[in-house]
């Protein structure tokens, strides 16, 4: 009767040890799956934050840059109208440019009142700066998630159970060869 208990207890003992292998197994998967999960949407929020930059930057800079055109030529304008009287030899031709003049002056202030091309450059600047900032948000974001599922697989007892080819080890964000170099950005 004692070999039958014993034999018992053993078989007992293996299969505690088994379902223990097997819970040791599914929790390290399942983490090993969040993890994955969680590094590749953090990847994703990056690349939504450069399509932000992609779509945003170029509108700014061409409304910018509009805005800039047209107060050049309003000032133009102005400047060449108020030069007309400096040149103006009788008095009825100063009468006939201080019309002309208060005409065209009227008629840009009306239309474009107030000067707000340094207003829009900075604004321009607020908006690039906070696009950048969220890039940098966003890849610091992802290299956390990486560094956190890294540790989980290649943890001790979670690197024996799980397969190299189904959870590889991720690359944290690496910035381009020159990327130390700051952008150029042309108004022209």
């Amino acid at each position: 009767m004692k070999k039958g208990i014993i034999a018992l207890i053993a078989i007992g003992g293996i299969l505690f040890l088994g379902f223990f292998g097997f819970l040791a197994y599914y929790n390290a998967y399942n983490n090993a799956v969040g993890l994955q999960e969680t590094v590749d949407e953090k990847w994703g929020n990056v690349q939504s934050a450069y399509q932000r930059r992609l779509d945003l930057i170029p509108n700014l800079m061409k409304t910018v840059k509009a805005a800039a055109k047209n107060e050049k030529e309003i000032l133009t304008q102005v400047t060449q109208a108020r030069a007309g009287i400096v040149g103006a030899k009788t008095p009825e031709d100063m009468e006939l440019m201080g019309k002309k003049i208060n005409t065209a002056i009227n008629l840009m202030y009306e239309a474009y009142p107030n000067i707000q091309s340094t207003q829009n450059f900075r604004d321009f600047q607020v908006q690039l700066e906070g696009t950048e900032n969220r890039i940098k948000r966003e890849r610091d974001v992802y290299n956390e998630s990486v560094k956190n599922y890294n540790t989980h697989i290649r943890g001790f007892f979670t690197s024996m159970f799980l397969n190299k080819e189904t959870f590889p080890r991720k690359e944290m964000f690496k910035a381009m060869t020159g990327a130390e170099n700051a952008p150029d950005v042309n108004f022209e």
